[in-house]
Protein backbone atom coordinates (compact mmCIF):
# COMPACT_ATOMS: atom_id res chain seq x y z
CA UNK A 1 0.00 0.00 0.00
CA UNK A 2 1.35 3.45 -0.97
CA UNK A 3 1.49 6.22 1.58
CA UNK A 4 -0.49 9.39 1.03
CA UNK A 5 1.80 11.95 -0.71
CA UNK A 6 1.05 14.45 2.07
CA UNK A 7 2.29 11.95 4.65
CA UNK A 8 5.50 11.44 2.66
CA UNK A 9 6.10 15.21 2.47
CA UNK A 10 5.53 15.55 6.22
CA UNK A 11 7.80 12.62 7.10
CA UNK A 12 10.91 13.69 8.96
CA UNK A 13 14.13 12.70 7.22
CA UNK A 14 17.39 12.82 9.18
CA UNK A 15 20.62 13.35 7.23
CA UNK A 16 24.21 13.47 8.43
CA UNK A 17 26.62 15.95 6.94
CA UNK A 18 29.85 17.79 7.59
CA UNK A 19 29.76 21.56 8.14
CA UNK A 20 32.98 23.49 8.65
CA UNK A 21 34.82 20.29 9.46
CA UNK A 22 32.40 18.90 12.05
CA UNK A 23 29.78 16.19 11.62
CA UNK A 24 26.20 16.98 12.44
CA UNK A 25 22.77 15.68 11.59
CA UNK A 26 19.76 17.64 10.44
CA UNK A 27 16.15 16.51 10.61
CA UNK A 28 13.72 18.09 8.15
CA UNK A 29 10.49 17.16 6.46
CA UNK A 30 10.97 15.58 3.04
CA UNK A 31 9.35 18.59 1.34
CA UNK A 32 12.01 20.91 2.83
CA UNK A 33 14.85 18.61 1.72
CA UNK A 34 13.50 18.55 -1.85
CA UNK A 35 13.09 22.34 -2.03
CA UNK A 36 16.51 22.88 -0.46
CA UNK A 37 18.12 20.67 -3.14
CA UNK A 38 16.34 22.69 -5.82
CA UNK A 39 17.57 25.97 -4.32
CA UNK A 40 21.13 24.63 -4.11
CA UNK A 41 21.06 23.53 -7.75
CA UNK A 42 19.68 26.91 -8.80
CA UNK A 43 22.59 28.61 -7.05
CA UNK A 44 25.07 26.11 -8.50
CA UNK A 45 26.09 24.95 -5.04
CA UNK A 46 26.16 21.57 -3.43
CA UNK A 47 23.57 20.89 -0.78
CA UNK A 48 26.35 20.85 1.82
CA UNK A 49 27.70 24.22 0.68
CA UNK A 50 24.27 25.83 0.87
CA UNK A 51 23.65 24.39 4.33
CA UNK A 52 27.08 25.70 5.44
CA UNK A 53 26.04 29.20 4.28
CA UNK A 54 22.78 28.93 6.21
CA UNK A 55 24.70 27.68 9.25
CA UNK A 56 27.12 30.62 9.12
CA UNK A 57 24.26 33.15 9.01
CA UNK A 58 21.89 31.61 11.55
CA UNK A 59 22.86 33.71 14.61
CA UNK A 60 22.42 30.94 17.16
CA UNK A 61 19.10 29.63 15.88
CA UNK A 62 18.55 25.89 15.63
CA UNK A 63 19.99 24.72 12.28
CA UNK A 64 16.86 22.82 11.23
CA UNK A 65 14.75 25.90 11.99
CA UNK A 66 17.18 28.17 10.14
CA UNK A 67 16.96 25.92 7.07
CA UNK A 68 13.16 25.93 7.15
CA UNK A 69 13.10 29.74 7.38
CA UNK A 70 15.63 29.98 4.54
CA UNK A 71 13.50 27.73 2.34
CA UNK A 72 10.35 29.70 3.14
CA UNK A 73 12.05 33.05 2.49
CA UNK A 74 13.34 31.76 -0.86
CA UNK A 75 10.23 29.90 -1.94
CA UNK A 76 9.50 32.27 -4.83
CA UNK A 77 12.88 31.63 -6.50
Amino acid sequence: MNADPRERQAAIVKRSLTISGHRTSVSLEDAFWRRLKTLAAGRRRSLGALIAEIDAARNGANLSSAIRVFVLENSSQ
